[in-house]
């Protein structure tokens, strides 16, 4: 059915009449808050959330390109925020970071930054097509930068426990190749690929290592402390060179923030964007936006602040003990596999004896917004604190959508796996 194109309205319009509008609107939305999205969403607790909100509202207005010269306390809250990430993910004396809008920019930025240096380091320009090399579990935001970049991505195959199988991203290398990626954890199984042989990898090629930590960059650390078993990704493994961690994933900080950081501050002068050819005069940017929200870089400086290591590791402690519970539920149901045992809080889980993407309709209908993986078949969920309450109800819901599923195996799934962060 064709939409028709709504029209400029001709006069405007009052708040009451706007915000219930709003309201309205919303009625139809996922409830994420009952902790119906696997994904999208994330809070630590409320206190936390207000923090973020009332912080990200008095900086409103404030731009933070303008950072160094006019809103001088957004440059402040920005390198200070840096420096706690520097801090966390054990970057040397010399590294640095820049804060972006989420993890494609982060990401974009890193892949522009190794392939500036890859063509420094080889003597070759843009004649000379590259590559970069990742497990197939790798984000579509590397797909995104090569698009732009005309860089070619090869995929390499996982091990049995889904992460990055090394050596099979070792025969996919060449002289071409100007990044090899993993993730920590990847988004489709949530396991930490093994950095530090990957950083050998790169260690031994001269290629650059970038480590997608979105996900984790921000969490996985007080994980750690707290004395969970977790991999080592970070400025401690010898190769690599880039890091991304989303602030607005799990460091619960308000949208849109994430950073990107470099173990040499040579590495952000790569990334940077510099233009001179305008009247105004020279322009340069460490990320691809301009101007950007400085409400995103106060909320993300009240919330760090706000929480600090004590309170980070309480809600790391809080996030574990959930997912081990969802874990423990999940794969008490005979019908259900565990693709993989999770180092953070997604959990990626399918069936040999039902259609997984049929449990997965009937669980859609009873409101539950379906988060799947292809391969293999599979359900798909990101935890967060939205969904210790209802671990119950999801479990007896889905144990209800496997008996639905078995009694009809003849009917055809048509949902399509959902590949969004």
């Amino acid at each position: 059915m064709t939409r028709t194109r709504k029209r400029f309205p001709p006069r405007g319009t009052d708040w009451p009449t706007l915000q219930r509008a709003l309201t309205d609107m919303k009625s139809g939305d996922i409830d994420w808050r009952g902790g119906r999205a696997p994904l999208f969403v994330f809070r630590n607790d409320d206190e936390t959330w207000r923090v973020g909100r009332d912080a990200f509202m008095e900086y409103f207005t404030e731009n933070a390109l303008g950072r160094g010269r006019a809103f001088f306390s957004v440059g402040r809250m920005e390198t200070e925020i840096l420096d706690f990430g520097l801090d966390l993910l054990h970057a040397p004396e010399g590294g640095q970071g820049a804060m972006t809008s989420g993890g494609s920019e982060s990401i974009f930025v890193a892949m522009k930054a190794a392939r500036d240096a890859h063509r420094a380091a080889r003597g070759v320009g843009r004649e000379t097509a590259l590559n970069l090399v990742m497990p197939v579990t790798g984000h579509p935001a590397f797909d995104k930068a090569a698009q732009a970049m005309d860089i070619e991505v090869r995929r390499a195959g996982l091990g049995e426990d889904r992460r990055a199988d090394v050596t099979a991203m070792r025969a996919l290398i060449d002289a071409d190749t100007m990044a090899l990626v993993g993730s920590a954890p990847c988004f489709p199984h949530g396991v930490v690929d093994p950095i530090d042989e990957i950083g050998a990898l790169a260690q031994e090629t001269g290629i650059w290592l970038h480590v997608d930590a979105c996900v984790g960059g921000w969490i996985l650390p007080f994980f750690e402390m707290n004395g969970r078993d977790v991999r080592r990704f970070d400025f401690r493994v010898p190769g690599v060179r880039s890091i991304s961690a989303d602030l607005h994933k799990f460091g619960f900080c308000p949208k849109p923030a994430s950073t990107v950081f470099w173990r040499d501050g040579a590495d952000m002068e790569r990334a940077t964007f510099f233009a001179d050819a305008w009247p105004n005069g020279p322009f340069g940017t460490p990320t691809i936006a301009g101007t950007r929200p400085g409400g995103a870089v106060a909320g993300a400086w009240a919330v760090l602040n706000h929480l600090g290591v004590e309170g980070y590791r309480e809600a790391a402690g809080r996030l574990a003990a959930m997912t081990d519970a969802w874990i423990a539920r999940i794969g008490a149901m005979p019908e259900l596999t565990l693709w993989a045992r999770p180092d953070l809080s997604i959990v990626n889980f399918g069936s040999e004896a039902v259609d997984i993407f049929k449990v997965s309709e009937h669980m859609q209908a009873r409101g539950w917004l379906p988060g799947l993986t292809r391969r293999p078949k599979g359900i798909h969920l990101m935890l967060s604190m939205f969904h210790e309450p209802v671990l119950d109800d999801y479990a007896a819901d889905l144990e209800q959508c496997i008996a639905l599923a078995r009694a009809d195996p003849a009917a055809p799934a048509t949902l399509a796996a959902d590949y969004g962060r």
